[in-house]
C-alpha cells in the first residue's frame, strides 16, 4: 500500500540544513496496524504528515496505492487524501466556524455523498461516539477531550482505507483512550490500515508492528 524510499525531510536556514527525517525506507502493507514510537523531536509527526500528503519530502520517493506521490501536483495529492485517508491530529484541527455536526459532515461533502446518506452517517457517528448532545456546539464550547473525540470521529466517518493518528488518545482520560484503541482494532480487523504515532506503550500494544524513530532515523529499538 505504501512504499517510502530514502525519504528525507530538512528545513533550510541560510546555508544550513536542519534534518527532521533521514533516508527513511519503509513498506506498509494494506491492512497493517502500525505504531511509530520515539522521543519528542524524533520525526514521528513529520513522517505521518508526509504519508498523509500534508507535507512533502525534501528528497526520496513515496508511492501510495498505485500513485507516485512525489510526482503529483498539490491538487492531485489533496484529492488522494480526501478519497482515501482519515487523519487524527494531535491538535484537533477542527474548523472553528462549524458545529460538531458540520465538522463531521465536511469529509462526506468532499466525497460528494448524497444528503440523505450524509445525514444518516453523521447521526450514526454521533451516536457511536456518544456526542449527540454536542452536535450543535462549536469547537470552542468543547473540552479538549471532547474535541479529540470529534476529531477521531471525523477521521473515520468517511470510511477511509488509511487512518493516520498522531497521539490519538493524548487528551483523553484512560477509559476513553481504551475505547478509541479498541475501535481502531475493530476497524483494522475490517481491513482499514492504521498508522499511529504515540509515546504510549499501552497504545503500542494494540498494534501488530512497531517502528522506532530516533533523531530522524529508523532504528531497531529505543
Amino acid at each position: 500500500m505504501i512504499q517510502l524510499k530514502d525519504i528525507t525531510r530538512f528545513y533550510k536556514a541560510g546555508s544550513v540544513n536542519t534534518y527532521v527525517l533521514r533516508r527513511i525506507n519503509l513498506d506498509i502493507r494494506e491492512g497493517e496496524h502500525i505504531c511509530i514510537m520515539g522521543p519528542s523531536g524524533a520525526g514521528k509527526s513529520t513522517l505521518l504528515n508526509i504519508i498523509g500528503m500534508l507535507d512533502e519530502a525534501s528528497e526520496g520517493e513515496y508511492r501510495f496505492l498505485d500513485y507516485d506521490v512525489h510526482g503529483l501536483k498539490e491538487k492531485q495529492r489533496s484529492q488522494l487524501y480526501k478519497e482515501f485517508i482519515g487523519f487524527v491530529f494531535q491538535s484537533y484541527h477542527l474548523i472553528d466556524e462549524l458545529t460538531v455536526y458540520e465538522n463531521l459532515e465536511t469529509p462526506l461533502l468532499y466525497k460528494k455523498i448524497k444528503s440523505s446518506r450524509r445525514k444518516s452517517m453523521v447521526c450514526d457517528t454521533l451516536d457511536r461516539f456518544q456526542i449527540v448532545g454536542k452536535k450543535d456546539l462549536f469547537p470552542s464550547q468543547l473540552s479538549g477531550g471532547q474535541q479529540q473525540l470529534v476529531g477521531i470521529a471525523r477521521a473515520i466517518i468517511a470510511e477511509p482505507k488509511l487512518i493516520l493518528a498522531d497521539e490519538p488518545t493524548g487528551n483523553l482520560h484512560s477509559e476513553e483512550g481504551k475505547k478509541i484503541m479498541e475501535l481502531f482494532t475493530r476497524l483494522n480487523e475490517e481491513g482499514v490500515t492504521i498508522i499511529q504515532a504515540t509515546h504510549s506503550e499501552q497504545n503500542a500494544a494494540y498494534s501488530k508492528r512497531i517502528i522506532y524513530l530516533r533523531d530522524g532515523w529508523l532504528v531497531d529499538k529505543l
